[in-house]
């Protein structure tokens, strides 16, 4: 290219920005769809036999968090068979970002309809079976803990919600290799494992004292705890989407670099490709002979930069 604009050309190289443990979460969510149908169909077929509706309403909510975790999984799944699709110019690292703002959508619509079942228990109390409501209550957790661990493939993974000037960057890098699929699916299981303790303590509490609205005001609260989740992962999906900096500390890093020699840059773009996978459009003005190639190679310090585009203008020195 010739004239006051150049840009550099390598040769063809692969658009795969799928996060490092892309195959293994993959596998774990699979894994965890697999126990929930399992309990869900145990639920369902023994509250039959024994004639407890209240089994059988736990296995059919039991689907509906198996439906959720089957749309992580599939994420996972598509973006995987179309990461070296040439329709998708950026890859497909998105696709779990799209699927956790789903889940966040549903999560939403979850903690409204708690929120609401609650209000109307406490305005109209119903008899409780506490004899089958308490195990039921017990088994659900122990199967959304053991999810939790499952997905998280026994480490801890855990809801920084640490503010202040000194943490921003520290939560920035976080975020951009944060696997919000995978983050997702933690949360829809950690929220039903949040709820379950709820119930229980206030099933305890009614059975003890006869305290028939600890059951909902616990409901209710798990509704909110529910919805807070939401609106975060709701939060950062949608920035990642909206294609919003990441990591507006490492935009400022990338301009102070390329403009230590002198030269300016007239407009920079960085967004999230995937996890751990930043792209960058940098624009630079100079009155140097400096091309392209100097600002790549001057870039490569930043390993989180996967796919870089420099343009040159050459100034005419005054």
């Amino acid at each position: 290219m010739t004239g006051a604009e150049q840009l550099l050309e390598f040769p063809p190289h692969d658009h795969v920005f799928l996060g490092k443990d892309h195959d293994r979460a993959e596998r774990r969510t699979w894994a965890v769809i697999v126990l929930c149908t399992i309990m869900m169909i145990a639920e369902i077929v023994g509250g039959a036999l024994f004639g407890s509706l209240a089994l059988i309403a736990d296995g059919l909510h039991m689907s509906t968090h198996a439906g959720a975790l089957l749309l992580a999984a599939l994420a996972y799944s598509y973006a995987r068979k179309y990461a070296n699709d040439s329709r998708f110019s950026f890859g497909t690292g998105k696709f779990g970002d799209l699927a956790g703002y789903s889940s966040a959508i549903v999560l939403a619509m979850i903690a409204l309809l708690i929120g609401y079942e609650a209000v109307q228990r406490l305005l109209h109390p119903v008899a409780i079976s506490f004899g089958e409501a308490i195990p039921i209550a017990v088994l659900g957790l122990l199967v959304n803990v053991a999810s939790a661990w499952l997905l998280s493939g026994g480490h801890h993974h855990g809801h920084d919600h640490s503010h202040g000037h000194n943490h921003d960057h520290d939560h920035d890098h976080h975020a951009h290799h944060r696997d919000n699929n995978m983050r997702a699916a933690i949360v829809h299981v950690m929220a039903d494992a949040a709820v379950s303790v709820l119930v229980i303590v206030g099933l305890v509490l009614a059975r003890a004292f006869g305290w028939l609205w600890m059951d909902p005001l616990a409901g209710f609260i798990g509704a909110l705890v529910i919805a807070n989740w939401s609106v975060a992962l709701l939060r950062d999906t949608g920035g990642i989407l909206l294609d919003r900096t990441p990591d507006p500390r490492l935009a400022e890093k990338v301009r102070r670099l390329i403009e230590t020699e002198g030269d300016r840059v007239i407009d920079l773009h960085l967004w999230r490709l995937g996890p751990g996978h930043l792209g960058a459009i940098v624009s630079v003005a100079t009155t140097a002979t400096r091309e392209a190639a100097h600002y790549r190679q001057r870039l490569a310090g930043f390993a989180d930069l996967s796919h870089v585009t420099v343009e040159v203008q050459h100034l005419a020195k005054n």
